[in-house]
């Protein structure tokens, strides 16, 4: 069952209060399991990795009820094409920072202002199979925003109730080939969505840092 005493936004923000912005955004942290995978899928995710940022949004639509945003990739993307992800993307040279990057893309990909963001905290820069090294930025975002998508990268957005992730029976463990290596992992599956690849791990090591385990 889901913990209720951080299904808020105060309980959010203490958990989070001891996370910083990494460092280095290509300083990446490998899936649990990865120890057992070939040494060329492990070089693969780790070196010569492009940064990138995403916004992990909170929305407060209730009082003590939050869920998370998440978009439908455009189905003719060159990466990641038709899957759920969080908005955002590569990091560019008049970026900031990594959070710079998350924020910017969000604005682009689904109309959300940098002022309607309040950044409550940080996750661990992870590896995708595409190059990226992607920073997960959490924030709290007004409720009262209204989700104007850019066509180009996302079909459309929908949301998904923070008790839902965080209540273990709505986890399935799958196994999945990935460059000839059989690898464990966690998908949600949400009213016809399916959550899974980095999007999966990134709510998991969300769901990690907000339990404190």
């Amino acid at each position: 069952m889901a913990d209720s005493t951080i299904i808020t936004t105060a309980g959010l923000r203490d958990r989070l209060a001891a996370t910083r912005l990494p460092a280095d955004p290509t300083d990446v942290v490998l899936p649990p399991g990865s120890e057992r995978w070939p040494p060329r899928m492990r070089e693969q995710l780790t070196k010569s990795l492009t940064p990138a940022g995403v916004l992990v949004p909170l929305i407060e639509r209730a009082a003590d009820e939050l869920s998370v945003l998440l978009t439908q990739r455009s189905a003719d993307l060159k990466h990641h094409a038709g899957q759920v992800s969080f908005p955002g993307g590569r990091m560019e040279a008049a970026d900031a920072d990594i959070a710079a990057t998350a924020l910017r893309e969000t604005h682009e990909e689904v109309g959300i202002e940098r002022e309607s963001v309040s950044v409550i905290g940080y996750l661990e820069p992870m590896p995708t199979i595409t190059g990226y090294a992607v920073t997960p930025i959490v924030g709290i975002v007004d409720a009262a925003i209204v989700i104007e998508v850019d066509k180009t990268e996302v079909e459309y957005a929908f949301e998904v109730p923070l008790a839902f992730l965080l209540d273990r029976d709505n986890r399935r463990l799958v196994e999945r080939e990935v460059h000839g290596s059989v690898a464990k992992m966690v998908e949600f599956h949400y009213e016809g969505h399916r959550i899974w690849g980095a999007t999966a791990f990134i709510i998991m090591q969300f769901i990690k840092t907000i339990k404190n385990i």
